[in-house]
C-alpha cells in the first residue's frame, strides 16, 4: 500500500450533489492507499433511483445500497503490469444518510466507501467471519494512514 501503483482513474458525477465536496484529487488520494497492484477504476456519483437499479439488477436486491464494486477481472490471475479493472458506485442519498446515522463527515464516510470499494476490486470480500475480519482489519489501516479514524471502532 506504501507505493505508490499505476492508476487510471475515471471520477464521474451523474448526481452532482457531492462534485465540490468529494472531489478528484481527495478520490485519487484514497483510491490510491487502498491499492496494491497496478488498476484501471472509475469512481462514479449516483442518486437512489440509478443506486437501486444497479442493485436490483446485478444483485438482485431492490434497494439502494451505499457502494456497488463491479470487478471486471475478478478472479483472474493478473501478471504484475496488468491492472485491476472496475467500477465502483456510490450512492450519494445512501452515503449522506450514513454519515449523518453515524455522526460523521460525509467526506470520511465516502473516503471509506472507496477504501471498501478499491479492496473488493482487488478480491477482498467479506462473506464470512474471517474474510470480514481481514477486510476490515486492512480498511482501517489504510483509513489511518489517511488521518481518518476506524470506522468499525464502535462496532467493537
Amino acid at each position: 500500500m506504501s507505493a505508490k501503483n499505476k492508476l487510471s482513474l475515471s471520477v464521474q458525477y451523474p448526481d452532482t450533489r457531492l462534485a465540490t465536496v468529494i472531489t478528484r484529487p481527495k478520490i485519487r488520494r484514497w483510491v490510491q492507499a487502498a491499492l496494491l497492484a497496478p488498476a484501471e477504476l472509475t469512481i462514479r456519483f449516483v442518486d437512489a433511483e440509478e443506486g437501486r437499479t444497479l442493485n436490483r439488477d446485478y444483485r438482485e436486491k431492490d434497494y439502494a445500497t451505499n457502494v456497488l464494486t463491479f470487478a471486471y477481472n475478478e478472479g483472474e490471475e493478473l501478471s504484475d503490469d496488468e491492472p485491476t479493472r472496475a467500477d465502483i458506485i456510490l450512492c450519494t442519498d445512501v452515503l449522506e444518510k450514513e454519515a449523518a446515522e453515524q455522526k460523521k463527515s460525509v467526506e470520511v464516510h465516502t473516503a471509506h466507501l472507496i477504501v471498501h470499494g478499491v479492496l473488493h476490486a482487488q478480491g477482498y470480500d467479506h462473506m464470512d467471519d474471517e474474510e470480514a475480519t481481514e477486510m476490515e482489519g486492512l480498511e482501517t489501516e489504510i483509513l489511518a494512514t489517511l488521518g481518518i479514524s476506524d470506522p468499525y471502532a464502535d462496532q467493537k
